[in-house]
């Protein structure tokens, strides 16, 4: 596929998938199926049936197994992302987009076919377990911190530890864990696919946190000796941290592009509301303290567009995209808070309610800003970058 018929097929499968959220999944953002975490199992499965057969259901992977490249999949996610119900419904949400990207990458040909097909067909979702609780100083932001351990038995690996932050544990079906197979000296870490639920593996508590998007929530864990057949490690062994890093762009990125449609339709609210609410003889907006707040949103949306269409062009060159991924997490999800935050501002009380899904996006893109590594890290590895340059050109 060349790249004019490419930017073509992207550009039409994004207008089905903004006509599906705004007409039939934006309705769903009063349906009362949901908890504290996110949406019920009944309402997804809902919710994705209907997708199907609108033709937008895993819409970024095309027949026959074929991903959008990550410009394509910019239009497309960012579609999705104008309800925060959307990217559930349409199978373009974390961590499950991110999950079956790798998996895609890495996995075997029997490993796709059992694991990663029902991703792919939305009949499932999964969960990546990596991150551990930070009070007995597991993994988190520094994933040499890895407390959770596989050791070879036979044919399989045993699996114990504690995890934490784990999105989507409670009702998925595929996990790809990451544990420490290395040595004292040397620290190496390994993935494995598995199935879900295992009785080894232990749900001790849903957190309750200020984002409500994710199916399933954000889970601690315990994992007690669990036997993963040696078929199932994802990739080689002792190769978890090279793999993470195949994910870890893309599904940063991700992030951004889902996100800033969230921002767009915040902004479509709160201009709504601008234009429509009079107060001291006039329209909102014609105040100039309102009517700047959605000007400087309109330039952050279309700064951080650019920033993801920028680090998009950068992945498909065939880089890892490090470096730029972190800059783009770092510039899209500060700029959409500020966004989102100027939205609830400009809609006064209203915007702290749930008459609209505004707080909504205000909470989720607060939650943004720590997921996938919280600005400080990102600054602080960019900041160790300009440094290593720095010393790297002195020695030329």
């Amino acid at each position: 596929m060349n790249d004019i018929v490419g930017k073509a097929c992207a550009d039409e499968i994004a207008a089905r998938v903004e006509n599906f959220v705004r007409q039939v999944i934006i309705p769903y953002e009063q349906d009362k199926r949901r908890d504290s975490h996110g949406p019920t199992e009944d309402l997804v499965r809902e919710m994705r049936e209907k997708a199907r057969k609108a033709g937008v259901l895993t819409p970024h992977i095309l027949p026959g197994g074929a991903h959008l490249s990550q410009m394509e999949t910019a239009l497309v996610l960012r579609k999705s992302g104008l309800s925060p119900l959307g990217p559930v419904a349409c199978n373009t949400a974390a961590p499950d987009e991110g999950n079956m990207y790798l998996i895609g990458k890495v996995g075997s040909s029997e490993q796709k076919a059992h694991f990663l097909d029902q991703l792919v067909q939305g009949r499932s979702r999964s969960a990546f377990f990596m991150t551990e609780p930070a009070s007995e100083g597991g993994a988190g932001s520094d994933p040499s911190m890895m407390k959770t351990r596989a050791k070879l038995d036979g044919n399989h690996w045993v699996i114990s530890g504690r995890k934490a932050f784990i999105t989507g544990f409670q009702g998925a079906k595929v996990g790809i864990i990451m544990a420490n197979t290395g040595t004292p000296e040397k620290m190496a870490a390994t993935m494995f696919l598995v199935d879900l639920p295992n009785p080894a593996i232990k749900l001790e508590r849903v957190l309750d946190t200020i984002d409500s998007s994710m199916p399933g929530g954000h889970a601690i864990l315990t994992i007690d000796d669990l036997r993963v057949p040696a078929d199932q490690v994802l990739g080689e062994i002792n190769e978890g941290f090279k793999y993470a890093q195949i994910r870890l762009s893309p599904a940063r990125l991700s992030h951004c592009m889902r996100w800033l449609g969230a921002a767009i339709r915040a902004q479509e609210i709160a201009t709504a509301y601008a234009v429509t609410r009079h107060a001291f003889g006039k329209p909102l907006i014609d105040h100039e303290g309102v009517g700047f707040m959605l000007a400087e949103n309109m330039i952050d949306l279309k700064q951080a567009e650019l920033m993801i269409d920028w680090c998009a062009g950068v992945l498909d060159s065939g880089s890892l995209g490090t470096v730029e991924s972190s800059m783009a997490k770092v510039a899209v999800s500060e700029a959409l808070f500020r966004v989102a935050d100027r939205c609830v501002q400009v809609m006064g009380g209203t915007g702290v309610t749930e008459d609209t899904i505004v707080e909504q996006v205000f909470r989720e893109i607060r939650a943004f800003r720590i997921y996938d590594g919280p600005t400080e890290v990102h600054k602080w590895s960019l900041a160790k970058k300009i440094k290593r340059d720095y010393l790297q050109r002195g020695k030329n």
